[in-house]
């Protein structure tokens, strides 16, 4: 129940407070680190919270680290109360995934708030380390059998105790680091940014009583709850559906499935993945807190992009997830992997069931989006650097994936993943002076982004070598190679998938002393592989190119829907090539330009329609598509009242059979081979790919990715 009788005027004042000291507290935190990861790549996260761990206020660098703390202040206060005791002036390490972090490399440091005695609030700030100890460099360990092989977990550790750092604690924490200087200084800037918060938010108390403001953060975290249950009452009950897949967990290239069925029933949402794949033996593994974060990061921008986001956006919310899932996983199974793979996947399939649920209603359809950034291609270097120092770099540039499409228009460009609101990535400079690599180029990639009516956004991609030092090692990790994890919605393409290639033994030093700047493995000869989704540890020398482009955002309808001249204008601005223009998209072009060629571009989308169905297109009459619509559901389809009852048809008007049945059982299924998806996509032996058509007009519908022994996904079943 929202508290009406706070003064409106005091409630916005304190309203904008509280975010400018959870703001304030980033700032800190990014002043104090040294770390690129915080400073120039923002993979760190800060909040407040109340009393019992609940999320009060949370900044906007990455959504699952802000939540994954209050789980591990939950933890920390059911299992430290007593012993050692939770009093002013402590604060608690905590970096254990079994205990509310999503990886041992997400360390965070949490701090009660003490008023008068009395603990009112906490302070929480945690990043991304880049080594917390483990077998491997990195502590991403492709090798894993179990948690203990992952580097240092700690359940929750008091750090700091009455205002003083803890030096035998201290000690033991740098001491299991490769890089203890960097962690130490991101655990000072943590501590640091806990101190400004409870500084400011007891100068707020002492202003305005503690009654006050703790009226106003429940009431926050009230508004929020009861924003989204009144948004979630206006959308349409019923099932939407989504599945992704994990390639390689480390051991072997075994393929994994993430399933979500999330039932929407009047203000609640219930995520249901109790169809999803066993854990596996690997480390691409997710806990519960990596679970609920994924959905969060896929929920709060989609369905909450109005609302501030605390934790009453996530009260609606259920989840059901059996123990022992790949997104649920039991202890003691690996997870070092979570935050790039299961964790990423979980984030895919809840945008995509999210985007359905909205596209069934016009005041929310403009929030649909197809899946952006499918993936996280892990990028970590090791070794002694330029300057004769030990040193760790965990490579950000990955985030600049493709965005998704909308359906009313393309996707961004290096947009990023919906994990980061605020997507940062070093500059070139910063990265060559901290590491010993030297870039041939970072750029965006043709044909990356998924073809539909709307594209989706490209990704980038990057070639460098090795530079100043005789070696150097290189952690090297993804899915996405053989999995098109940006899924495109309602016929849409999804985007490509990540193509790392390593060069050895090639000619690009004499090139340089030519005075030639090679940008990549094709302008230099050598022996080149081909890199599968888990090389692991690699010995790069001076010399040795390596190439890596990241996923595109999904597209958004059907590509022959798209206007022949923008596609056009894609070939022209280097968006796309000819061949894709002309094999997906059904454009021609006139030879040496990028004129359309009206007659034969008619010509050529009629015969595609015509290979499609197999016979020429059949549309329903004027009548079946002018029926009343009940509710779009999606790009293509609508549920309509026809004859007194209500069935699913095309926008030509032909029916597809009652809302009771997959409309895909009365559709064209044909499948295609990953060169049709695009020449950078490659699909896993256990993978197909299905065009869902309308068997009158030819239209695609959906475009699905799945497994070759499951039946086609039921992806809006709404309730009526």
């Amino acid at each position: 129940m929202i508290d009406e009788n706070i003064d409106p005027i005091i409630y916005e004042v304190l309203r904008n407070k509280l975010l400018a000291i959870t703001e304030e507290q980033r700032i800190a935190l990014r002043a104090v680190s040294g770390s690129p990861v915080v400073t120039e790549a923002t993979d760190y996260n800060n909040g407040l919270y109340l009393a019992d761990g609940t999320v009060a206020t949370m900044g906007r660098q990455v959504i699952s680290q802000a939540g994954a703390m209050s789980l591990m202040i939950k933890n920390l206060l059911s299992s430290r109360a007593q012993n050692p005791g939770v009093k002013p002036g402590d604060m608690f390490l905590v970096n254990d995934p079994y205990r509310g972090a999503i990886h041992q490399n997400d360390v965070a440091v949490v701090g009660p708030v003490f008023y008068r005695g009395q603990l009112v609030a906490w302070a929480g700030a945690g990043a991304h380390e880049v080594d917390v100890g483990g077998m491997d460099f990195a502590s991403w360990c492709p090798k894993a059998k179990e948690v203990y092989q992952e580097g240092l977990r700690v359940p929750a550790v008091k750090i700091v105790e009455d205002g003083e750092v803890r030096q035998d604690i201290w000690d033991l924490i740098l001491g299991a680091s490769r890089l203890p200087a960097m962690l130490g200084l991101d655990l000072k800037a943590m501590i640091a940014a806990n101190h400004v918060a409870a500084e400011r938010l007891v100068a707020l108390f002492d202003r305005y009583t503690i009654e006050v403001v703790q009226r106003v953060m429940g009431k926050l975290l009230d508004e929020s709850e009861e924003r989204l249950r009144r948004r979630l009452r206006e959308l349409p009950d019923g099932v939407y559906r989504a599945r992704d897949y994990l390639e390689h967990d480390g051991h072997e290239n075994c393929l994994y499935t993430i399933a979500l069925q999330m039932i929407k029933k009047g203000d609640r949402l219930i995520f249901d993945f109790s169809g999803s794949s066993p854990q596996a033996p690997g480390f691409i593994n997710c806990t519960e807190a990596g679970l609920i974060s994924g959905i969060a990061s896929g929920v709060f921008p989609i369905l909450a992009y109005d609302i501030l986001w605390n934790e009453g956006v996530l009260r609606p919310l259920e989840v059901v997830c059996p123990k022992g899932r790949i997104c649920n996983a039991e202890f003691p199974a690996p997870v070092g992997a979570a935050t790039v793979e299961a964790v990423w996947c979980v984030k895919n399939v809840a945008i995509s069931a999210c985007s359905r649920l909205v596209s069934c209603h016009p005041a929310y359809r403009q929030e649909a989006i197809a899946v952006s950034d499918g993936c996280m291609a892990t990028l970590n270097f090791g070794g002694k650097n330029q300057y004769g120092e030990p040193f760790g770099h965990h490579m950000l540039d990955p985030l600049a994936g493709g965005f998704g499409a909308y359906l009313d228009q393309d996707g961004l460009d290096v947009g990023g993943s919906f994990s980061c609101p605020l997507p940062n990535i070093a500059n070139v400079e910063t990265n060559e002076n901290f590491a010993p690599i030297l870039y041939l180029r970072r750029s965006f990639t043709r044909d990356s982004g998924g073809p539909g009516k709307h594209q989706g956004g490209r990704s980038a991609g990057i070639a460098l070598t090795v530079h100043g030092v005789p070696d150097l090692h290189a952690l090297i990790m993804t899915h996405g190679v053989e999995v098109p994890n940006s899924a495109g919605l309602f016929g849409g393409y999804p985007g490509s998938c990540v193509v790392q290639s390593l060069l050895t033994s090639s000619n690009l030093l004499e090139r340089f002393r030519a005075g030639i700047l090679p940008t990549g493995v094709h302008d230099v000869e050598g022996e080149r592989e081909t890199l599968g989704p888990k090389p692991g540890s690699v010995l790069l020398r001076p010399g040795d190119v390596f190439e890596v482009t990241w996923q595109g955002g999904g597209g958004v309808g059907d590509p022959l829907g798209r206007n022949p001249a923008q596609v056009a204008m894609d070939v022209a601005e280097g968006k796309i090539s000819a061949q894709v223009a002309r094999q997906i998209y059904g454009v021609v072009l006139e030879q040496g330009s990028y004129r359309v060629l009206e007659e034969e571009t008619v010509a050529l989308r009629r015969a595609i329609v015509e290979e499609r169905l197999g016979k020429k297109p059949d549309p329903g009459d004027q009548a079946g598509a002018s029926a009343p619509v009940i509710s779009a559901l999606g790009e293509g389809l609508s549920l309509v009242r026809r004859d007194g009852k209500s069935e699913v048809a095309c926008r030509c008007g032909v029916s597809l059979g009652g809302p009771d049945k997959n409309w895909k059982e009365r559709a064209v299924a044909r499948r295609i081979s990953p060169q049709e998806l695009g020449p950078l996509i490659r699909l896993h032996q256990d993978l197909e790919a299905v065009q869902h058509l309308c068997p009158g007009c030819g239209s695609l519908l959906s475009l699905e990715v799945k497994r070759l022994d499951e039946t086609p996904l039921w992806e809006i079943s709404l309730s009526f």
